[in-house]
């Protein structure tokens, strides 16, 4: 057993010992392309999202150093035809290049210390067949398989490492990719020589122009993960049985971690995350563990036009179109805000709707990053207005619809330079950023269908509701209320329901809620409820200009 080469199933063992979410179905992916022209995979994703975990399940299957028989028994894999084939049946290269990293006395040794350190490993296992002055890794391994038949299945961890912390000393990069290729670039040497090959990291292949500088690799990521969806995250059945078997509040938990969602999957959650809050027995921001919220400031406060706003935006609770085919797969190369969007996507702070090409923040974990980021001068006016969101909300329990009103007029006037002050989605954004912080008690959600338009979800597991009975005789509508705040289940504040309406006034923003019969998950909610009517008449002249008005009421 090696560092390099045929790590064995240590690592693999012990992640086994914990809680384990079965994610072993990737290794009929990756054993189904063994030997294809499809042998060569890069799955990039964000750090916290168990791509270690993979690598390491991945060297225990295919080590042929070691027997993983009972590791794999009863997992997934175990069921797929193509298990006994391929079961520890090669020599492992396993890199981690963070290692590397930390361990070289310059960061420009890192390719020549791989290359030495795995030629040593080899030479010890295969002494017959490596020359003694044998410095390139790509020859060295055609050397062993040209003489024994047998191939190799490369693993590699944090395969962009080196451009991460190298990110301004291009010769390296050159020299790291002049060195990948010469392992991966096609023909008969690399055909006698490699299996198959697995490369994760955080973000996908640098790009040179619009080629991948290996263009050899098929490649999924958080912008394309096709049908590795499901090995992103955590799915939300793996989610809901965690906490079934654990007694935890699965909405709780959906708040907090989901969010993320692809043409495959539609719900995928943050697995550390949802891991340390089952480990830990309570549900809360995990983020700053494994992130400062430091590295996310110094991105969106890169100079770029419109990026201020789009982030705006997005912390009140709105989608932004992003083009995510300029982003070059680095750190430096931003020629756009749509390039510095597309690296918070693969950083995990933001989430991509593929069909609709927009970008949000994904749950209130993130949230709470985004709003430790936004702070200083740049962003004073809407730290401000998310600083006053607990007095806000406070006033709005206390039914002060005056004072309700004046708050939110501000807050409008404040952060309306992302839109036109009078464009519809403006007040919205403005409402969402004013109560940023009820999300600590809420579920926050926008445009909430009324009866019969929306899935039901129970909440703080109540089975019966008043919104049946808000007018008696009522028809059911067809219509939206703006937010329903849905409360946890360790709260006693009052569900609210909030109108907007332009041009009209509060009164006829209450009588809507009345009028309308909303369902969905206020279906499943017995207790108190504000109805929380909101008017901004955006025609108003003189001193009635930008004036607010609220009417709360409580049922």
């Amino acid at each position: 057993m090696g560092v390099c080469l045929n790590p064995g199933n240590r690592g693999f063992r012990t992640i086994l010992n914990g809680t384990y979410v079965d994610k072993t179905g990737l290794i009929d992916f990756v054993n189904r392309t063994i030997n294809t022209p499809q042998k060569l995979t890069s799955f990039s994703r964000p750090r916290r999202f168990g791509k270690s975990f993979a690598a390491k399940m991945l060297c225990a299957y295919y080590d042929k150093s070691c027997d993983s028989r009972s590791l794999f028994e009863g997992l997934e894999i175990s069921k797929k035809d193509s298990f006994e084939r391929y079961l520890n049946k090669y020599d492992v290269i396993y890199l981690d290049i963070t290692r590397f990293i930390s361990t070289a006395v310059s960061v420009k040794d890192v390719v020549d210390n791989i290359q030495k350190n795995v030629i040593e490993e080899l030479r010890e296992k295969y002494p017959s067949y490596i020359k003694e002055q044998e410095n390139v890794l790509a020859d060295a391994l055609f050397a062993v398989s040209h003489k024994t038949g047998n191939q190799f299945i490369f693993i590699i961890d944090e395969c962009d490492a080196l451009f991460r912390e190298a990110k301004d000393d291009i010769a390296l990069q050159k020299e790291y990719i002049q060195f990948l290729r010469g392992l991966f670039k096609g023909g008969t040497a690399t055909d006698e020589t490699i299996a198959a090959a697995y490369m994760t990291g955080i973000l996908p292949t640098k790009k040179y122009g619009t080629e991948s500088a290996l263009t050899d690799f098929r490649e999924y990521s958080m912008v394309t993960p096709k049908r590795l969806a499901e090995y992103i995250g955590f799915t939300e059945d793996e989610v809901k049985h965690l906490c079934d078997e654990h007694q935890m509040d699965f909405d709780e938990m959906q708040s907090w971690y989901d969010g993320y969602s692809f043409s495959r999957m539609q719900h995928v959650y943050s697995p550390n995350s949802v891991m340390n809050a089952i480990q830990e027995e309570e549900i809360q921001n995990y983020w700053p563990q494994t992130e400062s919220f430091e590295s996310l400031k110094k991105y969106i406060e890169i100079n770029r036009d419109g990026l201020k706003d789009a982030i705006v935006l997005m912390l009140g609770g709105q989608r932004v179109y992003v083009d995510i085919n300029t982003f070059q797969n680095d750190i430096t190369s931003f020629e756009n805000k749509d390039d510095v969007l597309t690296l918070l996507i693969h950083l995990g702070y933001l989430a991509y709707d593929q069909k609709k090409k927009e970008v949000y923040i994904p749950n209130q974990e993130v949230a709470e990053a985004f709003r430790s980021a936004v702070k200083g001068e740049r962003w004073k006016l809407v730290e401000q207005a998310i600083n006053n969101a607990e007095g806000l909300l406070d006033a709005t329990l206390r039914q002060e619809s005056d004072t309700v009103a004046q708050a939110l007029e501000k807050v409008h006037e404040e952060c309306s330079s992302v839109l036109t002050y009078n464009d519809e989605n403006s007040l919205a954004c403005a409402i969402y950023i004013a109560y940023y912080t009820a999300k600590n008690y809420y579920k926050i959600i926008r445009e909430l269908p009324s009866d019969g338009n929306a899935p039901s979800h129970s909440f703080g597991g109540k089975s019966e509701s008043p919104i049946e009975s808000l007018r008696d005789g009522a028809t059911p509508g067809k219509g939206f209320a703006d937010y329903a705040f849905l409360p946890g289940r360790d709260t006693d504040k009052p569900a609210m329901i909030i109108e907007l309406k332009y041009d009209k006034d509060a009164d006829t923003a209450i009588r809507q809620i009345h009028e309308n019969r909303y369902s969905g998950d206020l279906k499943k909610y017995f207790g108190n409820l504000l109805l929380v009517g909101i008017n901004y008449d955006k025609d108003a002249k003189g001193a009635n200009a930008k004036k607010h008005s609220c009417v709360i009421e409580k049922v």
